[in-house]
């Protein structure tokens, strides 16, 4: 598979300024879902805010701590969603700092009634990463607004990655997208945390705003915000047209069609492939284009209606 972004190679715990009073530290936790690793953002120049603090792992705790300068204290804890690879290590930062925690809620927060209702079956799977025991110490609703010396950040819910995803705008014209849009790769949409209808309702209306630049969970910041929100709503549209395209030679199970869709993508990343081409169908059935043929479940076969 080609590096989607070969320049874009920071050094692990090595803080980098990125923007005026923004540094970004990079986790020790590559993967092919999380690219180079975590990108935790530290927002501030004596009382900092800390986005994304990351996986709980000791080394990137311990490079938090070095990049502290004189005078310098982390005061505000946000978390973007209640991932393995965002949010644990929140806890003993706030343990360490005596900080709060925010967030807009505990993993399951922010679900429709649909995935609630999903959820609760326990027919689709799904839960893959999910941090269970993230529990914000202050919840944020859209709009609210958390700020510190030099800085305010405005929450931004915009689920679909996840329920419980929030973005965080800085001086109106900065945004720290979390995992709901990075220029890497697209997100992954896995039923029920994650949810395809919320997630193109959070891109369209982050698409009305007027960005300059985006600084993503995961690799290299987004430069032409408008662009790439344009490129992953019609691929997403390119994607649904796809699988009712598969579905027109008859019915077939997420995991058939995504292998008949995702040509390009390597073997080790078609199971993540099938939970995109699954939360498709379930959005298709929503709109009452496509039905299981049986009971719904992750390998249910479905059909064209």
């Amino acid at each position: 598979m080609q590096d989607p972004q070969p320049e874009f190679r920071p050094v692990a715990g090595v803080p980098e300024e990125v923007a005026p009073g923004v540094r970004r530290l990079l986790a020790p936790n590559p993967s092919p879902m999380t690219y180079r690793g975590t990108n935790t953002y530290l927002i501030g120049d004596s009382d900092l805010a800390i986005i994304d603090p990351g996986p709980d792992d000791a080394a990137h705790f311990q490079a938090i701590l070095a990049a502290m300068e004189d005078g310098q204290s982390i005061t505000h804890i946000l978390v973007t969603h209640a991932h393995l690879d965002h949010s644990p290590l929140s806890k003993r930062l706030s343990q360490h700092f005596d900080a709060p925690i925010y967030g807009f809620g505990p993993a399951e927060a922010g679900r429709s009634a649909a995935m609630q209702t999903l959820a609760d079956s326990g027919c689709v799977g799904g839960g893959e990463g999910v941090d269970s025991e993230f529990n914000p110490d202050i919840t944020l609703s859209d709009s609210d607004q958390v700020s510190g010396s030099g800085w305010s950040l405005t929450a931004l819910h915009t689920p679909g990655h996840m329920a419980n995803h929030l973005a965080f705008s800085l001086r109106d014209d900065l945004l720290f997208s979390g995992d709901l849009v990075m220029g890497w790769a697209s997100s992954l949409v896995s039923p029920p945390d994650g949810d395809l209808g919320a997630f193109m309702a959070s891109l369209r209306r982050l698409s009305k705003m007027n960005w300059s630049r985006f600084f993503p969970g995961h690799g290299a910041p987004v430069e032409d915000p408008k662009e790439r929100i344009e490129f992953l709503l019609n691929h997403r549209l390119s994607r649904e047209d796809g699988i009712l395209k598969a579905l027109h030679q008859g019915p077939a199970s997420a995991r058939m069609i995504a292998e008949i869709v995702y040509t390009d993508t390597p073997a080790a990343l078609l199971p993540a492939a099938s939970r995109n081409v699954l939360a498709h169908l379930i959005d298709l059935m929503e709109q009452s284009r496509v039905s299981p043929t049986g009971v719904l479940g992750e390998e249910a076969v479905f059909k064209l209606i």
